[in-house]
């Protein structure tokens, strides 16, 4: 896949998690995913589709700048970008381990980090 093809793709991988849908988590979070929240709280794949059914998805709307992703391998590869979180005016550099499992992508590890 090209380059830029496969960063349209991320990009909108990551999106879709930003909606907090319940069956994009299943899908999109690998069995092992480990998250380091803006909190600097631990979350695994459980914690999160638990915490996601009470998330008011309708409330929560960011905007995504400087998004990069860089090959580690051929089937792993890191997403860095910048967020705005729109409801609370919050700011965040964020970043994202993703590997191909079975010709999809899941994503194995994430960390947020506030810059305000």
């Amino acid at each position: 896949m090209e380059y830029s093809l496969l960063e349209k793709q991320i990009l909108n991988l990551e999106k879709r998690l930003m909606k907090y849908e319940y069956t994009d988590f299943i899908e999109l979070l690998a069995d092992d995913f480990l998250e380091f929240g803006s909190s600097g709280k631990p979350y695994d794949k459980e914690a999160l589709l638990t915490a996601v059914k009470g998330i008011n998805t309708n409330s929560i709307k960011y905007t995504v700048t400087d998004f990069k992703i860089n090959l580690l391998t051929s089937d792993v590869l890191l997403a860095t970008y910048k967020t705005f979180r729109h409801n609370d005016t919050k700011y965040a550099l964020r970043s994202s381990i993703w590997k191909k499992r079975q010709d999809k992508w899941q994503i194995v590890f994430h960390q947020g980090t506030p810059t305000n």
